[in-house]
């Protein structure tokens, strides 16, 4: 029997970039899975969490938990997201043990989308083509709290035409950290200007990564500038469809 997926489309996908949503869709799909949407879903709570806001962010969590419970798995198309729930919804509710009981159930169930691909669906190659020279930007919470690393470059490599050059200090944050870049917008800056330069002496076609705050802010930065290098989720490269425009790019009238 197929495994029954909730699909955890994440705010940022849901309000800038769909495409992201429909290439894990498709993605989860060919890898055998029956890919479930919950319309209740809403924030993963993270912005509140990294506030301080623990009260807001129970309240988030509850109906996270309440949305996806019952499925064989959520897969978020995001590190950060997919971390806050395995990682740290438990601990929210670590004074109320049936509540901590129902997140657990659900965190243990949680995964990044390329990592679940691999990791547990088995997923070894993709039948997508891509004739571009990319980079790839390792996202802090899914390379330090999810461990995923080797996955999308197993997978990317194995796309048709495509060629990887890593880029120095691909494990380095980006600056974004959510609510980090507004708080303390001048060190955030020079952590992009950093990791911009990076990406540029690749002279890579593409900037990839999994997390889509990641590439706003790298996308972002590399417009401003003036570079050639365009920036998308790793996913959309993976499920062959780069029909939408680059992040930062403007949909053609």
């Amino acid at each position: 029997m197929a495994p029954r997926v909730g699909l955890f489309v994440t705010c940022l996908v849901d309000l800038y970039r769909p495409s992201v949503g429909f290439a894990a869709l498709k993605l989860l799909e060919a890898a055998g899975c029956t890919v479930v949407v919950p319309a209740e879903q809403t924030c993963c709570g993270q912005p509140a969490y990294n506030s301080g806001e623990r009260a807001t962010t129970k309240q988030i969590a509850h109906q996270v938990i309440e949305a996806f419970d019952g499925l064989d798995y959520v897969v978020a198309p995001s590190g950060s997201c997919a971390g806050m729930i395995r990682n740290h919804y438990p601990e929210l509710f670590a004074d109320d043990p049936a509540a901590k009981l129902a997140a657990e159930r659900v965190a243990h169930r949680t995964y990044e989308l390329i990592s679940f691909l691999t990791d547990v669906m088995g997923v070894t190659s993709v039948p997508a083509h891509c004739a571009k020279k990319i980079t790839y930007h390792d996202s802090c919470s899914g390379l330090r709290e999810l461990g995923v690393k080797a996955q999308p470059r197993a997978l990317l490599n194995t796309v048709d035409g495509l060629s990887i050059t890593e880029m120095e200090d691909a494990e380095t944050c980006c600056g974004f950290g959510g609510t980090f870049c507004i708080k303390y917008p001048d060190i955030s800056d020079r952590m992009v200007t950093n990791k911009t330069d990076n990406i540029d002496k690749t002279g890579a076609d593409l900037l990839l990564a999994g997390d889509l705050g990641c590439l706003l802010n790298m996308a972002g930065k590399l417009k401003r500038r003036g570079s050639r290098i365009e920036a998308r989720h790793v996913a959309e490269v993976l499920a062959g469809d780069l029909s939408a425009p680059a992040i930062g790019e403007a949909e053609p009238r």
